[in-house]
């Protein structure tokens, strides 16, 4: 049984495509992060950085103890390797999908995260045009990629439908969100029409659904103490071992 610590945001949904993918036993352990859920002890036991999704595989496949993970391109390619499926593991498969999973990672969904960032502060910090428009333009930038990709190949890897994918998926429900008409990019929408009708990934996203932040029905000070909570982090005090 895997432990999935989860708030219902592009990050933690990867996980639960692929573990519905895999058919796969788990418990969704709620980590509410407009509550702080993720600086617990608890939590910062098994992800350090202090971000969801985080897991714990309380069967590993080297029989020993619970094995702790996080970072989400990490969880996607142990879930994969253990589950035997959605990741080749022979060289250049193996290297295929890992350079998209690394794309993903360190692009797709960084980037992406701070347009989304700077496009809801609005005005309230004062003027974020630049921002919002660098922001804006490298994920439109990320999107011709995506595209690009998927003219040439029917899935991000190749052949076959991958961790790749569900890493990628994600993040591009938020595509109008982000201020991008995805309208003409033909082979990513071809791609992003398979990947939703799949009932593994209906599933996955949906999981937690019930659980949201109601930013609408907020008051400003309640907006206000959710800002200081998740934004401008500095480093936390040394956490002391007994």
């Amino acid at each position: 049984m895997i432990d999935l610590y989860y708030w219902p945001t592009p990050n933690g949904k990867k996980i639960t495509i692929l573990l519905e993918e895999c058919a796969m036993p788990y418990e969704v352990k709620v980590c509410n992060i407009g509550k702080g859920d993720q600086f617990t002890d608890e939590f910062l036991d098994i992800c350090p950085n202090n971000r969801m999704p985080a897991m714990v595989d309380h069967a590993p496949a080297d029989g020993g103890p619970p094995l702790p993970l996080f970072e989400s391109g990490a969880m996607m390619m142990y879930i994969a390797e253990k589950a035997g499926r959605f990741w080749p593991q022979e060289l250049r498969g193996k290297y295929a999908v890992a350079q998209w999973v690394m794309w993903q990672m360190a692009n797709q969904g960084p980037k992406s995260g701070e347009c989304g960032h700077f496009r809801r502060l609005g005005d309230s910090q004062g003027d974020q045009s630049y921002a919002v428009n660098r922001f804006t333009d490298e994920v439109n930038r990320l999107y011709g990629v995506l595209d690009q990709r998927l003219y040439e190949a029917r899935y991000l890897a190749g052949d076959e439908y991958t961790i790749a994918d569900m890493i990628a998926y994600p993040w591009c429900a938020l595509a109008e969100a982000h201020g991008q008409d995805v309208s003409g990019f033909v082979h990513f929408k071809r791609w992003w029409d398979e990947l939703s009708a799949r009932p593994a990934v209906q599933r996955g996203m949906a999981v937690g659904s019930d659980l949201s932040l109601d930013l609408e029905n907020m008051s400003e000070e309640e907006k206000a103490a959710l800002r200081k909570l998740l934004y401008n982090q500095r480093a936390r005090p040394l956490r002391q071992r007994p």
